[in-house]
């Protein structure tokens, strides 16, 4: 029960890596708030998950990227939980094309929910964390943030834009007692892989030295870790979970 009496915010909370960590929070004690753009159901399923661990949980419909909507939402978070001690951003879209096919309504769309949807919400939540001299943000960001990855020219801008937005809140914060880390996935069992070509899959599978993909509940025990007390004393990090793939 490393998370006992907390209250943590998921975004993009209701599949993949959100849903895990979501469910891995809830396990561990902490009161879970699940924002989701459209899977109004899978959000539900979720917070069922959440509750059937004895805690509050509930799910919130909230475009990320819509500054004003954020507002809203997490005030309406904060009356219902109390407080908010751990933010996790995982909200995330693709929208993959090499760059001359590329719009520009596309690159727009991926760095407003991917990027600035996570300026929002840290937003929402640095002030009274500051008050209260603790807090835990994490943002999930991408191995294609590092290293960059064909066809994803607003994809991998927008996560290498997040562990920029880490490490400068690492440093705005770290006197208030908040910290923000960063969790770089790599090849992960979710959805967005799902859809790939079975070939471009199979050649991922070989390009990682562990010769498989992750899975969610990879990227939610170190997300719990992070979360956790045991955590205190690391801010501004980028942790990659890829199965060797940076290497």
């Amino acid at each position: 029960m490393l998370l006992k009496g907390k209250t943590a915010v998921v975004t993009g909370g209701s599949r993949g890596i959100g849903a895990a960590i979501a469910e891995k929070f809830s396990e561990n004690g902490a009161n879970v708030a699940v924002l989701y753009a459209g899977a109004g159901e899978r959000a539900a399923e979720v917070v069922a998950k959440a509750q059937a661990f004895g805690v509050h949980a509930a799910a919130y419909k909230c475009d990320v990227a819509d500054f004003a909507q954020v507002e809203a939402v997490f005030k309406q978070i904060g009356e219902e939980f109390g407080r908010i001690d751990i933010l996790v951003n995982n909200a995330g879209v693709t929208r993959d094309k090499l760059l001359l096919q590329m719009t520009e309504e596309d690159f727009d769309r991926v760095l407003a929910v991917n990027l600035k949807g996570a300026f929002n919400t840290c937003k929402a939540v640095c002030r009274s964390m500051a008050r209260a001299k603790s807090g835990k943000i994490i943002n999930i960001s991408s191995v294609s943030g590092l290293m960059g990855n064909p066809g994803q020219a607003n994809y991998a801008a927008s996560k290498a834009g997040l562990i920029g937005l880490t490490k400068t809140l690492a440093k705005e914060y770290a006197s208030r007692g908040i910290t923000c880390n960063a969790i770089a996935p790599g090849f992960i069992e979710t959805e967005m892989t799902a859809a790939m070509p079975a070939p471009a899959l199979e050649a991922a599978a070989n390009a990682i030295p562990a010769k498989r993909m992750g899975k969610p509940e990879d990227v939610a025990a170190l997300a719990l870790f992070l979360a956790s007390a045991g955590a205190d004393y690391i801010t501004g990090e980028v942790i990659k979970v890829d199965g060797g793939l940076y290497i």
